[in-house]
């Protein structure tokens, strides 16, 4: 989803604002790229729903638009995977978002890369704006995470002195995000019939946040446990002469 203006500009020269977007306005319907990505951002939104992160205020959207009107012609970028912190109005439907109008500019953006990835996700710093250019020049938003779900490469960009910096990971892989409060890293396996390289999040005691099918899991788990566990208290019971369904109940 790209609008671009003509002539080059240099930043200096661009006359931004924030203004709504109009009622009538046909934003494109961009294609998935591959069926991966949607598994992907939605793997990341699902660990924070079931954690209990995600409150009322906050915006976590996927293939999403989001709008800057720069010199007067209005720029609309999609980004795979965005987090706002909080926005003015909670809208069911919500088909795109104006920072600073609507709400806070988004805390964290993330790009998963494809074949296809062509110079929307290139690293220029020039004009017309590609994501790069928009998310570090035009919203200056903190955070910028670029993803190879085929290699696993993870590249965490943080926003200094109006630039995007490389950062590099932990001794675990893993960078911790002020903004969410959890670090992000990469874990490989399967999940919806994927198999493969994941963003996930863990808490700083190093708690892995769940998936629900690992929820459920682990409390198959319990529940096979307490039935071992119950079963071997019937079978020594019994060793020792006692009825378990007869016992005192003083």
């Amino acid at each position: 989803m790209v609008t671009q203006l003509g002539a080059a500009k240099r930043v200096n020269e661009l006359v931004i604002s924030w203004e709504a977007l109009p009622k009538d306005f046909q934003l494109e319907d961009e294609p998935v790229e591959n069926t991966g990505q949607p598994l992907l951002a939605g793997a990341l939104r699902e660990s924070l729903e079931i954690s209990g992160f995600i409150q009322e205020k906050m915006l976590i959207a996927s293939n999403f638009g989001l709008c800057a009107t720069l010199n007067g012609e209005l720029i609309v970028k999609a980004p795979d995977w965005v987090y706002v912190a909080s926005v003015n109005e909670v809208i069911a439907e919500r088909r795109s978002y104006t920072p600073n109008l609507e709400g806070e500019v988004p805390a964290v953006v993330m790009e998963f890369l494809s074949e296809t990835q062509g110079e929307e996700y290139s690293v220029k710093r020039t004009y017309p704006p590609g994501k790069w250019f928009f998310y570090e020049q035009i919203l200056q938003v903190p955070v910028y995470v670029i993803f190879d779900p085929d290699g696993g490469l993870l590249e965490y960009y943080q926003l200094e002195n109006r630039r995007y910096e490389l950062k590099q990971p932990d001794e675990n892989g893993r960078h911790w995000m002020d903004s969410v409060g959890l670090y992000l890293g990469t874990w490989q396996g399967t999940k919806g019939g994927r198999t493969g390289y994941w963003l996930r999040w863990w808490e700083r005691s190093g708690n892995l946040l769940p998936w629900a099918v690992e929820m459920i899991e682990q409390e198959r788990q319990r529940a096979e446990q307490e039935r071992q566990q119950k079963e071997r208290l019937i079978a020594y019971l019994q060793s020792q002469g006692i009825d378990p369904n007869n016992l005192p109940t003083d």
